[in-house]
């Protein structure tokens, strides 16, 4: 059978198990009412007086994701090892691999689908002024990317552990410390107690460094190969847990 055949039909079952539920639509309302609330009261947009989206509304996506993207992956894994299912998915004629990124693009296209529809905010932005639409494209496509980072981590998680909550507290603090490596706070500090190579080391691993760029409408293949190197990685340990999880 067609592997990619068989990723799309687990992508399909993922996407119908979270709108079967309340769960994608608390998170998507959740989500929405977060990215409002912020842009234009908390981040201060009509108080710049600019059309810009780069500080009100797209520096708050980390932190956004710090906790909802965890909240829809601790179930991916941790549910199925839960009601044993997990057990019966893979003596299915597919492998692992195709599984786990089946299930990781279903979630992954859900947060896409989140991410687009705070489309209004952008009319809004239009309406008021001239944005640089392609900049706003671009943190678009990194917050999307990042979104995959932290998604992959809680696919981890989630297969370390038959409980949803301790995956979703695991995954919570991996992607926190993936933001403060880079926070300015916290940045000076190390600079005050490293050395400046192991300074930029260090901040070489956060998502805030990285993302800065695509805020900035710049495309840069390192930021790029960052996030899909957390992506990949992180799929590829969860394959090497679930496969001993089989063997054991």
């Amino acid at each position: 059978m067609n592997p990619w055949r068989n990723i799309w039909t687990i992508t399909k079952r993922e996407l119908g198990a979270y709108f079967s539920s309340p769960i994608a639509y608390v998170f998507i309302v959740i989500f929405l009412l977060l990215c409002g609330f912020f842009t234009f009261f908390v981040g201060g947009f009509f108080e710049r007086q600019e059309a810009s989206l780069v500080r009100p509304f797209f520096d708050w996506h980390p932190w956004f994701y710090l906790f909802l993207v965890p909240a829809v992956g601790m179930r991916l894994w941790a549910e199925e090892r839960r009601t044993g299912t997990i057990e019966l998915l893979l003596t299915m004629p597919i492998t692992a691999w195709q599984a786990i990124v089946g299930k990781f693009l279903a979630s992954w296209l859900f947060l896409a689908l989140a991410l687009v529809l705070t489309f209004p905010i952008v009319i809004t932005v239009n309406y008021l002024g001239h944005p640089d639409n392609g900049v706003i494209l671009t943190a678009y496509v990194g917050s999307w990317l990042m979104a995959g980072a932290y998604l992959a981590i809680s696919c981890i998680t989630s297969a370390l552990t038959r409980s949803q909550v301790v995956s979703f507290i695991i995954s919570l603090v991996v992607c926190l410390f993936l933001i403060l490596a880079g926070f300015p706070p916290v940045i000076n500090v190390l600079e005050q107690l490293a050395w400046p190579n192991m300074v930029d080391l260090i901040t070489s691993f956060s998502v805030m460094t990285h993302f800065e760029g695509f805020q900035k409408g710049v495309l840069d293949s390192r930021d790029i190969l960052f996030f899909l190197s957390v992506i990949g990685f992180s799929l590829f340990t969860t394959s090497v847990i679930l496969r001993t999880h089989r063997a054991g």
